[in-house]
């Protein structure tokens, strides 16, 4: 009899199409491992604004969100948006206290 693997579940808000295949690619990748110890589920959105994904999802326990986005330059408006994403990220812990977002950018 063949043990069932238990199953893992990620969640990310993503900037744009790239980073959402690059994390379908890393599930399939994983789920089609016969080595691997887990399965994994990865419930990607593509939203620019966490506010609005922290919004969007109905969860019960505590859960972690990863936005994941591009770091473009250190010329004004990068860095603006940059610090914007960075408030947002903030301000999700105040009306979800349930949702703890992480920051991962590239």
């Amino acid at each position: 009899m063949v043990a069932r693997k238990l199953n893992k579940k990620y969640y990310f808000s993503v900037e744009g199409e790239t980073e959402k295949w690059y994390l379908d690619w890393i599930k399939h990748l994983i789920n089609s491992d016969p080595a691997a110890i887990y399965t994994v589920s990865i419930d990607s959105k593509k939203e620019k604004d966490p506010v609005k994904r922290a919004k969007s999802l109905t969860v019960l326990s505590e859960t972690v969100i990863t936005h994941w986005f591009d770091y473009e330059s250190s010329e004004a408006v990068h860095t603006k948006q940059f610090k914007e994403t960075l408030d947002a990220l903030k301000k999700t812990s105040t009306f979800k206290k349930q949702i703890k977002y992480k920051l991962g950018y590239s």
